[in-house]
Formats: C-alpha cells, sequence, structure tokens
C-alpha cells in the first residue's frame, strides 16, 4: 500500500493562506480541534504551521499574547518546506516521519498541494492490520524460517475454516524463527485448531480473546 491510499485529499483538508496572522491560524485550529495546518500561496505549498509551533515561537518573542498573534503571519514561523511526500511512498515508511509530527503535505508537481497525511490515519491503518476494531481471538506462535510456512498455516486454518481477520509475522531478518501473530473469528473449532498447528510444528506461545 502506497501514502496516496491513505491521503486526505485536499478538497476536505483544512489549510490557511501564507499571509494570514497566527491570531487567525489558531483560531482554525480551536476550532477544528487539530494541531496543524497546511501552509498555502495559492494552491503551492509553503510550509506547516501547528499549536505547538505558534506556543513555542510566542515564548521565545518576548511580546505579549495579543501583540504576537496580530503582528506575526503564518509564513514567519511555518516549517517543514521541505519535509513533505509525493504519494508514491511505501505507506510502512510514514510511521517514522510521523513520529514526531502530526502531519505532512502530500505534492505534486511544482509544489502544488494535493492533500495530507496524518499521524492519526497512519496508526489506524496498523490497528486495522491487527485486527484491532474486530472481535476475535489473537494466537501468538512461533515457527521455524523455512520455505512454504506460511503456505502450510494457510492450508490449516482453510481445513478448519477458521476465518483470519489479520495475520502479522515478526523478525524477518536471518533468525532461525519467526514470530507470528494470527488473529480469527471465534467457533467451535479452536481447539482442534491449535493442536492442529502445534502438532505442524508451530509452537503456539499466547491466546487472547477480545
Amino acid at each position: 500500500m502506497f501514502v496516496k491510499s491513505i491521503m486526505i485529499p485536499k478538497h476536505t483538508c483544512y489549510t490557511i493562506g501564507q499571509d494570514e496572522t497566527l491570531k487567525e491560524a489558531l483560531a482554525m485550529l480551536e476550532e477544528h480541534q487539530i494541531d496543524g495546518l497546511p501552509v498555502l500561496e495559492g494552491d503551492k505549498y509553503v510550509g506547516i504551521i501547528t499549536r505547538y509551533g505558534i506556543y513555542e515561537n510566542f515564548f521565545s518573542s518576548g511580546k505579549l499574547k495579543e501583540d504576537f498573534l496580530v503582528a506575526a503571519l503564518v509564513k514567519d514561523i511555518a516549517t517543514h518546506q521541505e519535509h513533505y511526500l509525493e504519494g508514491n511512498e511505501i505507506f510502512e515508511k510514514t510511521l517514522l516521519a510521523l513520529k514526531d509530527f502530526p502531519l505532512l503535505a502530500v505534492l505534486g508537481e511544482n509544489r502544488k498541494f494535493l492533500g495530507i497525511v496524518t499521524r492519526f490515519d497512519v496508526l489506524a491503518q496498523f490497528q486495522s492490520a491487527f485486527g484491532t476494531n474486530r472481535s476475535g481471538v489473537r494466537i501468538a506462535f512461533t515457527s521455524v524460517e523455512t520455505e512454504g510456512r506460511i503456505a502450510r498455516l494457510a492450508e490449516i486454518a482453510h481445513y478448519f475454516h477458521e476465518h483470519i481477520i489479520s495475520l502479522v509475522t515478526f523478525d524477518e531478518t536471518d533468525k532461525l524463527v519467526r514470530r507470528i501473530v494470527m488473529k480469527v473469528e471465534k467457533n467451535n473449532n479452536l481447539d482442534k485448531f491449535i493442536s492442529k498447528l502445534e502438532k505442524s510444528g508451530f509452537r503456539v506461545l499466547d491466546i487472547t480473546e477480545d
């Protein structure tokens, strides 16, 4: 999956013009209860302004709050001018990029603003990958790293008519053992399914129902 798959398009984004005051920017942030706004000059990307950035600049300005908010313009403190996405990046890499920042802009040719990707939406996608939002039984197990193990796992699940909600693997290195977390819908075959996994060389570590 690519970044463009989770991008919030321009027409549904809250944005602000570069010549607006910080008072206007802060009012928008408060009104919509968001942490940051893309700053635009027409349809071109100029940077991002955040609630944190406004507060940080105010405390170092030495001015009264109202004077600072009215006198300073959005473009004066916008950041991340050169930190943006192009939409064709692999989705997983955005997690590190957004670790310490609430959103990143997605740009087209000539810095044309296309939309944003937010940390909230990235985390929501990871929750989906783990099946967090659906009830079921989470089974954590290990398997020797040999060819065809995932195919064997799928074969066993199919035999017992297990409905797989999510499947995530770890340790994609040169280790000999891979950890696997599978979430399935609860049913009457679960004990037989787990027994078959163990007989097939999968070592079950934990079973949790949520």
